[in-house]
């Protein structure tokens, strides 16, 4: 890397590492320990993982929803509704291609029938990890659009598990509270209440315990509840703070609730990191081959017809960014641990596909290669300042040359 890139990306880099430092830290930790003392570790992560799966994850996609919300309001990269649909077709088209090339792969291996239920795991996007990604080498405009299509194919892969592979009897009467949830944010809404309290720990709750009853993961309770907050203008963003002195109900849950979720997500990667690095086999290459190669060319290939059939790229990016968003969509990591475990029973094949997610992180790898390779973000920056330099170079050149004549 060249000094001037290097210092393109120094600003952002040094901001994103500052504000999300919890979730690489917790994953790290979680690595080690499981890797060191693997009894000790599983027994811990077991008794924390209901608490925070569950519950301390349902303010992360608060946050996050909150963040998207802001980025479709006028003047916000997602303003319009071809724009919001444009992320969605996105996370289908990830989710299809991820899909279509795990099975496709799992026909070259002789484990092909065992692993062919872990297909949801392609649904995952960790969010956490993208978002720290997207802002150091994105531009700020493709932040909500990567939070989106990350809610969309979580949330995808979320009921799919649920419904294929339930962890305990629903009762799917008791949805009816969720509705109950919607609506009673619709009239506090209406009523102009300006406190962010009734909406989260009324309606927040009541939306928690209707999917937890129904058998649906109740991480997304605080989603449609959040989205409904009254709102006075855009907030900076996600966990780097709302705007200074706004007192609109989002800035100010945002600026509430940030520090607790980066101890949340320095817990999750804790409980869901953990992999005994052994065992890799015909799943951990299909997850690894689905992902980066699967889920951005189905992106990118769902997203040429969108475009055709008169849909919009987001405010201020090009399909450079889009292509470069597609890598960082493509990691599936924590969120893909999750839905490996819940997939697959313990044994063999859940190792291997455990093992598949934790690879997925090669796609930050890839994601800074094409970026660099696009001049996207903060490369577009440096190579910028290089033609610009090359540009006065040569003008010394010629005052140079017309001097000595």
């Amino acid at each position: 890397m060249t000094r001037s890139t290097a210092s393109g990306l120094a600003k952002p880099a040094r901001a994103a590492l500052g504000d999300h430092l919890a979730l690489p830290l917790g994953v790290v930790v979680a690595l080690v320990w499981a890797n060191s003392r693997p009894e000790s570790y599983f027994s811990v992560a077991h008794a924390l993982s209901f608490g925070i799966n569950d519950i301390g994850m349902a303010l992360f996609f608060a946050l996050v929803t909150n963040e998207v919300v802001d980025a479709t309001v006028a003047g916000g990269s997602l303003h319009a509704w071809r724009r919001v649909m444009f992320a969605i077709v996105a996370a289908a088209g990830a989710v299809g291609g991820g899909i279509a090339a795990y099975v496709g792969y799992l026909h070259f291996g002789d484990e092909g029938s065992v692993l062919a239920r872990g297909w949801p795991i392609m649904c995952a996007t960790d969010i956490a990890f993208s978002y720290w990604i997207a802002r150091i080498i994105c531009r700020p405009a493709a932040v909500p659009f990567l939070l989106l299509v990350a809610i969309v194919g979580d949330t995808i892969g979320l009921m799919i598990v649920e419904v294929r592979y339930p962890l305990a009897d629903g009762h799917p009467e008791a949805i009816f509270l969720v509705v109950v949830a919607i609506a009673a944010a619709i009239v506090l809404r209406g009523c102009h209440v300006a406190s962010y309290w009734p909406y989260v720990f009324v309606c927040g709750v009541l939306s928690w315990l209707g999917l937890f009853w129904s058998g649906l993961h109740p991480a997304l309770a605080l989603v449609p509840v959040v989205a409904l907050l009254p709102r006075a203008g855009r907030a900076r963003g996600l966990l780097v703070g709302a705007r200074t002195g706004a007192r609109d109900a989002p800035s100010r849950f945002e600026r509430a609730w940030k520090s607790p979720a980066r101890v949340v997500l320095f817990a999750f990667g804790i409980v869901n990191a953990g992999v005994v690095i052994r065992g890799v086999g015909t799943g951990t290459w299909a997850i690894l081959v689905a992902s980066l190669a699967g889920k951005p060319v189905g992106m990118l290939l769902a997203l040429v017809i969108a475009v055709a059939a008169g849909l919009r790229l987001p405010h201020q990016l090009g399909w450079r960014d889009i292509i470069v968003s597609a890598f960082i969509s493509s990691m599936g990591f924590t969120f893909a641990l999750f839905f490996a475990t819940a997939t697959f029973p313990v044994g063999p094949p859940r190792t291997e596909a455990k093992i598949g997610a934790l690879f997925t992180i090669a796609a930050v790898l890839v994601a800074v290669g094409a970026a660099k390779l696009l001049d996207v973000g903060p490369f577009a920056d440096a190579a910028r300042r290089r033609r610009k330099n090359r540009g006065g170079a040569v003008a010394d050149v010629d005052r140079t040359a017309v001097a000595a004549l």
